[in-house]
């Protein structure tokens, strides 16, 4: 029972310090900043960069809202996977364009976001909230 909340509030913690990540530092600058501002060391098309904004920020939303809410708590290791497939591109880019200390952070997220994803698919599922039972009038 003991080891079962401890996993409960890593995943927690680790959750909401991805949620902080993708959503602030990594999403909202590619939605908000001018492509001129944010440092690419390989050029990409602005709709490409926006697009990659708001997975990031959805993303973000995914891995504690469901969670929060007790609504479709499924919701958290998916948000959690396509953040770890994300992150793999990223870490492709970030070698392409030659810098590998941004590839072993793009590493390091992924695997975060990946034991997010497992721990919440199969270690500590997330419960949805239980409905409450409608009363039925004897007729």
């Amino acid at each position: 029972m003991k080891s079962s909340r401890n996993l409960g509030v890593a995943l927690w913690t680790v959750q909401g310090l991805l949620a902080l990540f993708f959503a602030l530092a990594s999403g909202a600058p590619k939605l908000f900043l001018p492509q001129e501002m944010l440092a690419m060391p390989i050029p990409l098309s602005d709709p490409f960069v926006k697009f990659i904004g708001v997975c990031e920020v959805l993303g973000a939303l995914g891995l504690v809202l469901p969670g929060l809410l007790r609504i479709r708590p499924g919701v958290t290791s998916l948000a959690a996977l396509g953040l770890a497939a994300l992150t793999l591109c990223a870490m492709v880019y970030q070698l392409m364009a030659r810098q590998p200390e941004s590839a072993v952070f793009a590493v390091g997220m992924g695997h975060l976001a990946a034991f997010v994803a497992y721990g919440r698919w199969r270690l500590a599922p997330l419960r949805a909230q239980s409905r409450p039972q409608m009363l039925v009038a004897a007729a």
